[in-house]
Parts: C-alpha cells; structure tokens; sequence
C-alpha cells in the first residue's frame, strides 16, 4: 500500500489543489491529513469544504484545538482569521477529528508526538534553531507507540528518522506554509528554503518502508497576494520564497 501523508496545510487551497493533483498521478492507494488544517490568512473555509468533501483519514493540530478552545481576544492573527471565517458545520468537523489515528496496526498518525500536539518530534530547539534530535531522545518521545510506520508534522521540517528497533517516523512537511517564527518551546525561525508545497509517500516493501518526499510547484504568488491584501507581510515573504528573512 502507498501512503500519502499531508500536513500544515494552514488554510492554503492553492498549494493543497497542487498537492493533491501531485498525489492523484501517483498512483496513491489512501491519502493521510495530520492537522493544522486551516489557521493562516488565506482561504480557510474553502479548505475546509475541499477536504470535507474528500473524507480523509484526518487528525486535529494544536491550531485546530485553538480555534475550538481559546477566547478569540487570546488567539494569534492566523487562528483568528480561520475562527472569524469557518462555519458551524466547519467548527463541527474539526470537533470530530481526533488527537491521534491508528490505522492497521502498522500505521500511527499524530500532529506532533504521541502524546501531545505541541512538542517537535524529530527536533531539539538549540540556541533558538531547531535541530535533529538524538534517536534516543525521539525513542522516548515515541513511548509505547509499537507502530512500524509513525507519521507526524507540526514542525513544517520534511524529516526520516529511524529507531534502533526499525520503527520509522516521518514527518512529511508542511503543505501550505515553508517559513515562519515559532515560540515553543522558546523563540525559533524555521525556513524550509523554497516555496513548494510538501508531502510524503511511504509505501510498504519487503525490506520495510520505503519513504519518498515531494516538493510540488503552485501559483505561490497568488496566495502571496492574498496574504498581502490580509495584512499578513509575514506570510508574503515566506510564501514566496521559504524564508522568513528577506533575501
């Protein structure tokens, strides 16, 4: 069976049609969404409708508990935009979703690690840069999760790691979103490099999981634009150019 694993796609249709198309030519046998579906400045309930109308097998983000829980005063500008422009059956369907999926046995989808949908998983933040944490780090942030094929997101970093006991961990990127300024644990800037929406195939083979990441073109521009008609010069530039820094 080939996966298809997205994530982050942060409200932004015109990367997640791209993705999509890129998956559909594939060949894909199930497609996975791992949450923080729709906060950022462009088009989330038109995101929304897109991968309602799909029935993916689909896991809440931290972003998704924030616009269902937090007071609107306390939210950041890309929650709130989503909080002010989904509807109720919107705020319905991510209700449903679940923290956590286990698929077959083999397959584990989380948002961020097992157990929490805040924490990096594959990462360590190191003098305000997140790094590659050490494989015995990642072994306890895994706990009791058997799975052989764990996928998880959150940090936007298209990321493979592989524990002692074979189990693979994948983090596939973020669809809508490659730069931007974190603060948990503490301050960071995670800058993928390059616009490109992302995702992950991981396909099942006899010497174990196979794992392909994509990098896929989209009219990045308009989603720039978008973004600037928001008031979100943040997005702008990291849309653009997957740095958070002006080049």
């Amino acid at each position: 069976m080939k996966i298809a694993a997205l994530s982050d796609i942060h409200g932004n249709l015109f990367a997640l049609d791209a993705v999509l198309a890129d998956i559909d030519r594939r060949g894909v046998d199930l497609t996975v969404n791992l949450g923080d579906i729709l906060s950022g400045p462009l088009l989330p309930p038109e995101t929304a409708d897109r991968l309602m109308a799909l029935n993916l097998p689909t896991i809440r983000g931290n972003h998704e508990r924030q616009v269902l829980t937090m007071n609107p005063d306390d939210m950041g500008a890309s929650d709130r935009h989503a909080n002010e422009t989904i509807t109720d059956a919107h705020r319905d369907w991510l209700a449903a979703l679940p923290p956590v999926l286990r698929m077959e046995d083999e397959v584990f989808l989380c948002h961020a690690t097992p157990y929490n949908d805040v924490d990096c998983y594959l990462e360590d933040l190191v003098d305000g840069e997140l790094r590659p944490a050490p494989l015995q780090r990642i072994a306890e942030r895994t706990g009791t999760c058997d799975a052989s094929l764990i996928f998880c997101g959150h940090s936007h970093i298209p990321k493979l790691s592989r524990l002692a006991g074979g189990q693979v961990i994948v983090n596939p990127g973020s669809v809508g979103i490659q730069a931007y300024e974190g603060h948990h644990p503490g301050p960071h800037t995670v800058e993928v490099g390059s616009p490109h929406g992302r995702y992950a195939i991981a396909e099942r083979l006899p010497g174990g999981w196979t794992v392909e990441f994509v990098a896929v073109p989209y009219d990045w521009d308009s989603a720039a634009r978008l973004a600037q008609q928001r008031g979100r010069q943040d997005w702008v530039q990291a849309l653009r150019t997957g740095f958070v820094r002006t080049l």
